[in-house]
């Protein structure tokens, strides 16, 4: 890792650049690293119980995989600190924060997650999620207030609940600010006056996807930042049947390789934590342990060729490779640090 620290503190300066671009402005032509980061989670010891480790209302565990750090609280200063490093030693450049509005339990962890993630040279955008209530009025109190917390990049998830008129609107009041639809459809999203898009979702959209996406986004003049993921499995949480198995791996190379080929602004990985859903990066153990030992849950095991504990670090040592790829597909003359 010692040896990796430049090219973090390349990847973190590039950040910081692509961050101060204002809305409307065309494309920056530094790449980006960006992954959907959850802080939400918590334990009894922290937070006085198990929160979204379990299915709302039971105490049945809520991920078809178990951490490998164990179930831990997202308030614990020293694993967000940890996970941070992490981040940042992979070659990811922001971390994009999942937030439920002023006073939620993720609004009130982002000060937490901005410190250390600055720590580790990693940028903060924020996750803004449809929360109960979401609003074109709500949404501006939210934009002024993250904008206090020094968040200048802001990814909209289902953002036509919110009629095109209205962030039309919206848009007009509010300046120094980037917003990034999740959309497949770049029409709507110009419509609207976002400055870009963002897929997500990757069940639906897969690297076949992304070519058509980009360039449709790019005769519009918005900013196109797919969303590569290892997988999706999301049983065990939500009773969801639909699987997008991991394949050892060839499912995240495979849309790693139609997001470069598709020229994007940047790419945008789903996710680093979303246990429930599958899609994480984040270190796995195929058995859990204390309590949890008698678990049945799947691992990484044979991802790029790893097993036991080598697996665990599968992704994020493979992410560390295609943000490599993805950054000399866009600025090949430069040489990275090894």
């Amino acid at each position: 890792m010692r040896a990796f620290r430049p090219f973090v503190l390349l990847m973190a300066l590039w950040a910081v650049l692509a961050s101060a671009q204002a809305p409307g402005a065309a494309p920056p032509a530094i790449p980006e690293v960006s992954v959907f980061y959850y802080p939400w989670y918590g334990t009894p010891a922290r937070d006085g119980g198990w929160i979204h480790w379990t299915k709302p209302g039971t105490t049945s565990f809520a991920s078809n995989y178990f951490p490998a750090r164990g179930l831990y609280s997202s308030s614990d200063t020293r694993v967000v600190r940890a996970q941070m490093r992490e981040i940042a030693a992979a070659g990811i450049q922001e971390v994009v924060s999942s937030w439920w509005g002023s006073g939620s339990r993720e609004d009130l962890r982002l000060p937490l997650v901005i410190a250390a993630a600055r720590s580790a040279g990693v940028a903060v955008a924020a996750h803004l999620e449809p929360y109960p209530g979401r609003d074109v009025l709500s949404v501006q109190s939210d934009l002024e207030h993250l904008q206090a917390l020094g968040i200048r990049r802001v990814f909209v998830y289902h953002p036509f609940d919110i009629s095109n008129d209205d962030w039309a609107a919206l848009r007009a009041s509010i300046r120094g600010v980037q917003l990034f639809a999740e959309t497949g459809f770049a029409g709507r999203a110009a419509a609207a006056h976002f400055d870009g898009i963002y897929t997500y979702d990757v069940l639906s959209w897969g690297g076949g996807d992304f070519d058509r996406i980009c360039k449709a986004a790019h005769k519009l003049r918005l900013l196109c930042l797919p969303s590569v993921g290892p997988g999706f499995e999301a049983l065990r949480a939500t009773g969801d049947k639909h699987v997008k198995p991991r394949r050892d791996g060839r499912t995240y190379d495979s849309m790693w390789k139609g997001a470069i080929h598709a020229d994007p602004d940047g790419v945008t990985i789903t996710s680093y934590n979303e246990w429930h859903e599958g899609t994480q990066i984040e270190p796995a153990r195929a058995t859990p342990a204390g309590n949890a030992a008698k678990l049945s849950v799947a691992s990484y095991n044979g991802a790029y060729g790893a097993h036991g504990k080598a697996a665990q670090r599968a992704y994020l040592d493979r992410t560390r490779f295609w943000v490599r790829a993805f950054v000399r597909s866009q600025r090949p003359e430069e040489q990275l640090p090894g």
